[in-house]
């Protein structure tokens, strides 16, 4: 049944569709649930009965606007959210059960715990998130608590709104001799099971109080992460719970959805892993990359299409978005509105471009021996960051055209637990795996980095040409290895100075010149990493704009620094460095 739905017919279209209508992290959802629906997932499957009862429930239900039956009117998008939110579930003898007290015969556990959804304006994002609590409502457990929160209670309030219209709309749902839902002036009862629905306000409600079995974060563009993390508090011991994050893009450069967002980005291209941060099924329409440079926006309808699913099939919405690029183009004062809610591109951030694709650098993965190092002539790159902060230690050398390197990263050790939850990232399993040190307490203990840079040599059987390092937070340490007898340069942290080496680390990745060993830290610095430009165009890799911890990345470009200048002067030439 579920193969002849809907929703797998649309994921199967948006992954193999070829002309640009469909953005690339939509793609890589798409695959992801339709091996799940093939059956070929070990850990979950779509499930027939459960996808069988909402489609029915779906036919009970009115669309307010176009008077026929959801299950005829909703979008091919909105079904597969609708359908991998409430419909895949985790297979019998996963360990989930076992860490909940339950038997699959007694409960069926929810795969995904959130549904992220960035789409642009006018696309029924808040309709649909009304449509799954109703069915949530219908189908959950007595007593079931549900809440919208959003920056606003009036935009809170958009979701009961959108509830209110389709229970109003549907007779067999709000029959007046036996009602399955009562409408109250601020929540939403179903009577069926005792459920509720609540909007609240961000402001002037005590969110941490609440009990949610699933929640609707709207508009969360305009909000900073308590609301979602308070509700996500308090749904630690409800099994078959939801999170619902939706948002168009907002200029502003720090809220909770640019943080999920990149969350997802990142499951998605397999640098996170869900066992660290929960299972997300998030439908990312924005534009590629590629697309949000410069003005091609102006003039390229893929940004339409990639960030409006709507407009593929509706001509109508498409020529409305048209008419409204177009005044952008003219008028600068509308431009922002347009970018952000239209084509969910950060306006601010038009200058701001993703450095690689990950699944490029994945690519260069490769294991080096330790042997393999023995005799060569190798230059460091070092990027000590704020002693409580991250920092790290890059290694190169070169070989027939292609660069070879060992990259290391440092962290303080009584931080560990701080940093993974604020950052999202597993830092006691990247240190099981070698690819980061914990060292020192609450700061990093220098000493510890400077002698293993100091004993490379040694370990590896290489010789150190140069030492390349920013001279912020650096003096002490760079002392200490001039006075071991390292040569070092100063690498200014200027565009004009590192735009050759972050274009030549680029250029080797995307040609396969490159090889480093395993290191999944160092793929999540790539990802985080944002790339900006001056006026001269020259581009680097931006610490503020980039989207969590570089420095591994900034280490590798400062040792490419060193290469290159080699590589174009010979090491006796090079002395000086242009600022």
């Amino acid at each position: 049944m579920v193969h002849d739905g809907r929703a797998y017919k649309y994921a199967q279209w948006a992954l193999n569709e070829t002309d640009g209508m469909v953005p690339h992290y939509v793609k890589l959802q798409a695959k992801k649930w339709i091996d799940i629906a093939d059956d070929t997932n070990a850990d979950a499957y779509v499930d027939e009965k459960e996808y069988e009862k909402i489609c029915n429930l779906l036919k009970l239900m009115v669309h307010p606007d176009v008077h026929c039956s959801i299950y005829d009117a909703m979008e091919d998008y909105a079904w597969l959210l609708i359908t991998a939110t409430l419909c895949t579930m985790w297979r019998e003898g996963s360990e989930i059960y076992d860490d909940n007290n339950v038997s699959f015969a007694s409960c069926k556990i929810r795969y995904y715990t959130t549904a992220l959804l960035e789409i642009s304006r006018k696309n029924h994002k808040t309709f649909y998130c009304a449509v799954i609590i109703i069915l949530l409502m219908l189908t959950g457990v007595g007593f079931g608590r549900y809440f919208s929160v959003a920056p606003t209670l009036a935009q809170s309030s958009e979701v009961k709104l959108a509830v209110r219209k389709i229970l109003k709309s549907s007779p067999l749902l709000v029959d007046e001799e036996d009602p399955a839902f009562k409408i109250l002036r601020s929540e939403v009862t179903c009577n069926i099971n005792e459920s509720n629905f609540t909007p609240l306000a961000y402001s002037n409600d005590n969110l941490d109080s609440r009990l949610a079995n699933a929640f609707v974060a709207d508009e969360a563009g305009g909000m900073d992460s308590y609301p979602v993390e308070a509700m996500r508090s308090s749904q630690i011991e409800i099994i078959n719970n939801l999170g619902m994050v939706i948002s168009t893009q907002y200029p502003n450069d720090d809220n909770v959805f640019i943080d999920e967002v990149d969350i997802a980005k990142k499951l998605l291209d397999g640098v996170l892993e869900s066992e660290d941060v929960g299972t997300y099924f998030s439908l990312l329409y924005e534009p590629d990359d590629e697309l949000k440079t410069g003005e091609t926006w102006q003039k390229d309808d893929r940004c339409i299409y990639q960030s409006n699913p709507i407009a593929v099939e509706k001509k109508a919405v498409y020529k409305n978005i048209v008419k409204k690029r177009t005044s952008a183009i003219l008028y600068e004062n509308k431009r922002e509105n347009y970018l952000c809610k239209h084509n969910n591109i950060r306006y601010k951030g038009l200058g701001v471009e993703g450095y690689i694709d990950i699944q490029k650098v994945k690519l260069c993965r490769d294991e080096i021996e330790k042997e393999w190092w023995q005799g060569r002539k190798v230059w460091i790159g070092l990027d000590l960051s704020l002693s409580e902060d991250n920092t790290a230690v890059a290694m190169v050398t070169e070989e027939d055209g292609i660069i070879y390197t060992k990259v290391l990263g440092f962290l303080p050790d009584g931080r560990v637990e701080y940093k993974t939850n604020k950052e999202h990232v597993n830092y006691k399993r990247c240190i099981d795996h070698g690819d980061c040190i914990a060292c020192g307490d609450e700061v990093i203990d220098y000493r510890i980095v400077e002698n293993i840079v100091m004993t490379l040599e040694e370990e590896y059987g290489v010789t150190i040409m140069q030492i390349g390092y920013d001279k912020w937070n650096a003096i002490s340490s760079v002392q200490k290895f001039e006075a071991a007898g390292y040569e070092c340069v100063e690498i200014k942290q200027h565009s004009s100075v590192l735009h050759a080496p972050t274009k030549l680390l680029k250029e080797q990745l995307l040609s396969k010149e490159f090889v480093y060993n395993s290191n999944r830290l160092l793929e999540i610095n790539f990802q985080n990493a944002r790339c900006t430009e001056d006026t001269n165009l020259n581009k680097y890799v931006n610490k503020k704009k980039s989207a969590g911890k570089v420095d591994m990345v900034v280490s590798l470009i400062n040792a490419m620094y060193l290469l290159q200048q080699y590589m174009l002067y010979g090491v006796d030439d090079f002395s000086v460095q242009t600022a």
